[in-house]
């Protein structure tokens, strides 16, 4: 019974952590990170998205590149195991930067973010099988002022950001 237990909380972290490695992936566009994250014949459902990973990341790859900067904050994390499939939701905040344009300023576009998963383990790891997000409120804030007076701060939206040095 203790071995079972035990066996619970590591799948159940495992699982929660493949959810913040997706995240850190879109947030820095690294798609090899995010199809990680999913089985082979997975499907997302992003709403204006339906479909398998490889059409997810060649979405991810035309959208985000939009925003500014996108940053995943992680909330919540129910994860139920039941031998080798799982179900979870992952509650998050999702910010977007958008950029001036148009003469318009800089805008930021805040989503409260459900990701309802199926998730399967397979060769010993939990990965996506099917993912629906769900936005449960939205709004967008016009950017007044940044107090950073230069980039010098800014992380990268790619794997020249100082996350992925190891030295």
């Amino acid at each position: 019974m203790r071995e079972e237990a035990l066996q619970r909380l590591l799948d159940e972290d495992e699982i929660k952590r493949m959810h913040l490695r997706y995240c850190r992936g879109v947030d820095r566009m690294d798609w090899d990170l995010v199809r990680s994250c999913y089985h082979p014949d997975a499907t997302d459902d992003h709403g204006d998205y339906l479909g398998g990973i490889d059409g997810f990341v060649e979405y991810g790859k035309a959208n985000l590149p939009k925003f500014t900067s996108t940053n995943h904050c992680v909330c919540n994390q129910l994860v139920e195991v039941l031998g080798d499939t799982a179900f979870a939701e992952h509650y998050a905040i999702a910010y977007h930067r958008i950029p001036a344009q148009d003469g318009e300023p800089e805008k930021d576009w805040i989503a409260n973010v459900r990701y309802v998963d199926r998730l399967e383990r397979r060769e010993g790891e939990w990965r996506i099988a099917r993912r629906r997000v769900l936005v449960d409120a939205d709004r967008v804030e016009v950017v007044v002022a940044s107090l950073l007076p230069d980039d010098r701060m800014r992380g990268r939206r790619e794997r020249s950001d100082p996350s992925y040095d190891r030295r």
